[in-house]
């Protein structure tokens, strides 16, 4: 009982870093992610929108994706804050109940699974915004970066 509440603790603790860290390392730029480097987040695609010709289309397009996926985010954003503080308490039972802790993690996963296909569905729906000559120009311009 002892082991497996460990390893519940443990597989939380690697959760949250993961939630903590990972978008602190890809803030950065790309580096050595492949995931990143194929695509282009809204912010380098508005900060370069000039260099690579981004007409009002595009930009009222990208607008629009953004808009939606900012009201997705906060929606999951406050299902997910309150799936996990249902965690935290069943964790802070004595004794834990490993089934209930088990099926509450399968719900914060999930969760965050639906965030982050909701990023990455943007992140295609942009690249599919812009040409091939713009992304060739973004990646350029992110290289320097």
């Amino acid at each position: 009982m002892i082991l497996k509440t460990k390893t519940v603790l443990l597989l939380l603790a690697v959760l949250l870093a993961t939630c903590i860290f990972a978008p602190a390392a890809r803030a950065d730029g790309p580096g050595d992610d492949p995931i990143a480097r194929a695509v282009f987040p809204p912010e380098l695609v508005m900060k370069h929108s000039q260099e690579i010709n981004l007409d009002e289309r595009q930009r009222a397009a990208l607008k629009e994706q953004v808009q939606k996926m900012q009201t997705q985010a906060t929606d999951a954003q406050f299902d997910l804050q309150g799936e996990s503080q249902k965690l935290v308490r069943l964790l802070q039972a004595r004794p834990v109940d490993e089934t209930a802790v088990l099926a509450q993690v399968d719900k914060v996963l999930a969760l965050e699974r639906q965030v982050k296909r909701a990023q990455i569905l943007l992140l295609v729906r942009i690249k599919n915004l812009l040409t091939e000559a713009q992304q060739a120009k973004l990646a350029e311009l992110r290289a320097r970066e």
